[in-house]
């Protein structure tokens, strides 16, 4: 019997789509699960009829590979891949290569391919994004880890990747994790506007009084600008536009209750150990964090009032609500940099070599975050390699320019009808303050030396003082 090119381990949603993918691009496949009758259901099922075979345990899945060993693990970050590793890990030989394709924190791919290199064995973490639907039609993927394991099955990922004009969206990220933490970022971005159209919705909502179709109706115009045309905006119009068997919005059945998987959570941790800015990606985790609280927040409604003024303008339908609009724009603008910046921060402190280019290009297509606006950033990066903030490109910044008097108008009447709308003011903030020469950190600092004796710089003479403030 022929082996097959190409191994999975995990039959969830995710790998049943990728390794249909696979099969679908000519690379032949054995599937393994830990629980066999779901291998069953799988083959007789969608995979019926494929060149796709079940292995029974582990050493049986291994024996059906072909050398060297190519093999994705589609299964639950955290202890659980350790042990599928460790338990795989007596049936590999020299060369053969492993791939974590779920949301693996960074730091333990880290660990996992030290470990793996020295067994002789290469190791892979790589990010997918795109949903069920981009895992089977081709997702982008950020693979990490050593340059030889990357080629070992580049062949192979290039095909299963989605294709734009300039490319499959799939490349070589760098070393160790690479691959995990560019798509853990992806992650906090994708929170970030998922979290700005919310807010978005929420005004047109409460202060506009619109229905779902009628908010459908701008998303479909936003949907047809370059600063919007994205993924997000695209699915937000779908279920804007469903209606449930009453016939009502099932957007307005839905608990505003939202989950979350940590990678967010990481992203708000990366960027505090380094010392990067993200507060439009912090508050939308935030946002999921509150949300949380349901009946906390409906026993608060009834004893906290807001402020009295209930309207103001957010824009005319008919005409794509043009200060709702800008504002949504300035904070995926925002959005978008904070990521872009908390990378080349870690690119530095981890020696990582980030491509941005090419990693605005692999994002252009299969996964969450696409949008056309990551053409833009790609040209940004790739006119200014070390472009410290995507804002200040002058393409970009710009569009902030011309925008950001609206962006500020929709956060101050928001504030005064009593709406949260946490990441759009943190997005003006982050405006407000990367612009402004001098912040009052100064008194910070004053303060800080003057309990703690911990000392400042002055802007007129060089060195470092101290003042006896207290006598």
């Amino acid at each position: 019997m022929s082996k097959a090119h190409f191994g999975l381990i995990g039959l969830g949603v995710m790998g049943e789509n990728l390794v249909l993918n696979a099969e679908s691009k000519g690379f032949s496949s054995v599937v393994y699960n830990r629980t066999y009758s779901k291998t069953e259901s799988f083959l007789k099922g969608r995979g019926l009829g494929r060149d796709i075979s079940g292995a029974i345990d582990l050493q049986d899945f291994v024996n059906r590979l072909e050398r060297p060993r190519r093999i994705l693990m589609m299964i639950k970050a955290g202890s659980a891949t350790d042990a599928v590793i460790d338990q795989i890990s007596p049936f590999l030989e020299e060369g053969d290569l492993l791939i974590d394709g779920g949301n693996s924190e960074f730091r333990d791919t880290e660990r996992r391919v030290k470990k793996l290199e020295s067994q002789s064995f290469g190791y892979i973490g790589m990010g997918v994004s795109g949903g069920a639907k981009g895992a089977l039609e081709g997702p982008s993927m950020m693979p990490g880890g050593t340059k030889a394991s990357y080629e070992a099955i580049e062949s192979l990922l290039k095909k299963m990747a989605a294709q734009v004009e300039d490319g499959p969206c799939v490349t070589y990220i760098g070393p160790g994790g690479s691959g995990h933490f560019v798509k853990t970022v992806h992650n906090g971005i994708e929170y970030g506007i998922e979290q700005i159209l919310s807010e978005a919705y929420d005004l047109m909502r409460r202060i506009g009084g619109m229905t779902g179709s009628e908010m459908a109706d701008v998303l479909g115009h936003w949907n047809k600008t370059e600063e919007l045309s994205s993924y997000l905006v695209e699915i937000t119009e779908i279920c804007m536009r469903t209606k449930d068997t009453d016939g009502g919005d099932i957007i307005e059945k839905i608990m505003d209750k939202a989950g979350q998987k940590g990678t967010g959570l990481w992203t708000v941790l990366s960027a505090l150990e380094l010392g990067a800015s993200v507060p439009t990606i912090y508050a939308s985790l935030n946002g999921r964090v509150l949300s949380s609280l349901k009946e906390e927040r409906l026993f608060a409604e009834s004893i906290l009032k807001g402020p009295s003024i209930k309207t103001f303008d957010i824009g005319d339908p008919s005409e794509g609500m043009i200060p709702l609009m800008d504002a949504v724009i300035v904070s995926t603008i925002v959005c978008y940099a904070q990521g872009m910046e908390l990378m080349r921060i870690a690119s530095n402190e981890y020696n990582y070599s980030l491509n941005m280019p090419s990693i605005a290009q692999i994002w252009k297509g299969g996964c969450i975050i696409r949008s056309r606006l990551l053409k833009r950033i790609q040209e940004a990066f790739s006119a200014d390699p070390q472009l410290p903030n995507l804002v200040i490109d002058p393409w970009f910044a710009d569009q902030v320019n011309k925008r950001l008097s609206n962006l500020a108008n929709v956060v101050a009447g928001a504030a005064q009808a009593g709406v949260p709308v946490p990441c759009l003011s943190s997005s003006l903030d982050y405006i407000n303050s990367y612009r402004t020469g001098r912040l009052p950190q100064n008194l910070v600092q004053a303060m800080r030396d003057c309990f703690g004796s911990h000392t400042y710089q002055r802007v007129d003479k060089e060195g470092v003082f101290h003042t006896d403030w207290i006598d």
